[in-house]
């Protein structure tokens, strides 16, 4: 199984890639995301996820493993192929598909060509807790701000409100990636707004 590859941007377009690694050219299928990251580039490192079907082989490259891993998240939902997932990671930042799962933001992902009401439901329903677990980043990239002392008081001050652990923890991304400099009372004055 091919985890990346390394090598010359030979084409670059919207929607493929040709990179060329040891005399070989690879046509790569991009998003929008990875097309603008690799602009202006001569070469690089792309993370592949290959697609293999009874007559159809093809590879998908992305910029970084967080790409990546929001892709096979996405395939993982019934009704969501390859070529929609794409089609969202191209329409829509992988922050902005995690914080609208988060937030049950169905108008933000049906926003998507192709993604109807119910198949955004669906991505929703199938996702929403893969996502606060961390699931369709590299690392937990999404809650690695959360760990600071801040935020720390200001979950402690909304449970004593009596908000549960779990409905505080799915409105914090959004708190801190609108206001990332947030004092405690502004998170938790932003956190009573939406909970």
């Amino acid at each position: 199984m091919i985890d990346y590859i390394k090598g010359q941007i030979v084409s670059l377009s919207p929607a493929e890639l040709i990179l060329e690694n040891q005399g070989i050219g690879y046509s790569i299928l991009i998003s929008l995301q990875t097309y603008e990251a690799l602009q202006g580039k001569s070469e690089s490192i792309v993370y592949i996820h290959h697609y293999l079907r009874e007559e159809e082989e093809l590879y998908f490259g992305f910029s970084g493993k967080d790409e990546r891993e929001l892709f096979r998240l996405l395939i993982s939902v019934s009704g969501i192929g390859v070529n929609s997932a794409r089609m969202m990671l191209s329409t829509l930042t992988s922050d902005e598909i995690r914080n609208a799962i988060l937030a049950e933001d169905v108008h933000k992902i049906k926003s998507v060509k192709g993604i109807g009401q119910k198949g955004a439901q669906r991505v929703i329903l199938e996702l929403k807790d893969k996502i606060v677990k961390g699931a369709g980043s590299e690392s937990g990239v999404i809650f690695q701000q959360e760990s600071n002392a801040l935020v720390d008081e200001a979950t402690t001050a909304l449970v004593m409100l009596g908000f549960s652990k779990a409905n505080i923890s799915k409105v914090m991304p959004a708190i801190l990636k609108e206001n990332p400099t947030a004092k405690v009372e502004d998170i938790i004055k932003a956190a009573l707004k939406r909970l």
